[in-house]
């Protein structure tokens, strides 16, 4: 006979796949000085809050007994913890506006060439010249596009070229390491794509695309190669998925649904004792 206790539970066959996927957070955790302390408390209070908000029972109130019971946490932390209210991602003002001027840049006829790519802009044009002010002013008019333009040059997410035009820079696809673009979209896009992964190990059936091609024992050289080529792939498939859905939301009636559609590259090299790190 087994002894029920000896049997994996379903929580311990995570055990491993959740080590894999927390340990370049651990990574990070450490490198940014947030300690295992401060980790535990954070932990704590998200803990009590899924169980309050995501874990009620249709029709009933939550209680603190029923969050204790769920997250394993004492009833008196529970109830100190409790009411904080769901999490909200607001996105910063700048980076909200940022994204939505260079997403109308990619995808709007006005501001591409036949194939597809952002146009260099005057500064200011007349009648239907697109030009960078008409960009701007297209998506806001809460703001001066000279103010956007001189915070963009500063930033270094366009450049002005020999004749004067500004041209979107790379800098503007990806944001610069640490800043606060790049850190909203991190816990934006991260959040997302493990959302996507949890409910397709929830639900009765998978529901989202998520899939990868990965092969392993490469060359140095031929990672590289692939490791170009695919940001190559994933820079037109994104671009595509931008024009189109710009196009639709202009006849959209708007709503209270969100989309993202996420791209990622990764390639290392891997000691052979580290394989599974």
């Amino acid at each position: 006979m087994i002894d029920p206790s000896d049997a994996p539970s379903e929580g311990a066959s995570l055990h491993a796949p959740v080590a894999r996927l927390l340990r370049p957070l651990v990574r990070l955790f450490v490198a940014r000085g947030i300690t295992f302390p401060a980790l535990t408390t954070l932990l704590r209070e998200l803990y009590v809050n899924v169980a309050e908000y995501d874990f009620a029972l249709p029709g009933k109130e939550q209680t603190d007994s029923r969050v204790s019971l769920l997250t394993g946490i004492h009833r008196k932390e529970v109830s100190r913890l409790r009411g904080a209210g769901a999490p909200v991602s607001a996105v910063p003002s700048a980076v909200s506006r940022t994204s939505r001027i260079i997403a109308r840049w990619l995808a709007d006829p006005k501001f591409t060439d036949a194939a597809g790519q952002p146009l260099p802009l005057v500064r200011a044009g007349e009648g239907s010249t697109p030009s960078f002010e008409s960009l701007v002013t297209a998506v806001t008019r809460d703001l001066r596009p000279r103010a956007v333009l001189d915070e963009w040059l500063d930033r270094g997410l366009v450049i002005a070229d020999g004749e004067g035009r500004i041209v979107l820079a790379e800098a503007a696809y990806v944001p610069k390491g640490g800043g606060e673009s790049h850190l909203y979209y991190f816990g934006r896009n991260l959040h997302d794509h493990i959302a996507a992964s949890v409910a397709n190990i929830t639900a009765p059936a998978p529901r989202f695309l998520e899939r990868a091609v990965h092969y392993d024992g490469l060359s140095k050289d031929l990672a590289e190669r692939l490791e170009a080529r695919a940001r190559e792939i994933a820079m037109e498939a994104l671009q595509q998925a931008n024009r189109e859905a710009h196009a639709a939301c202009e006849t959209d009636s708007g709503g209270n649904h969100r989309w993202n559609f996420g791209l990622y590259v990764y390639a290392e090299a891997v000691p052979p004792t580290a394989a599974d790190a």
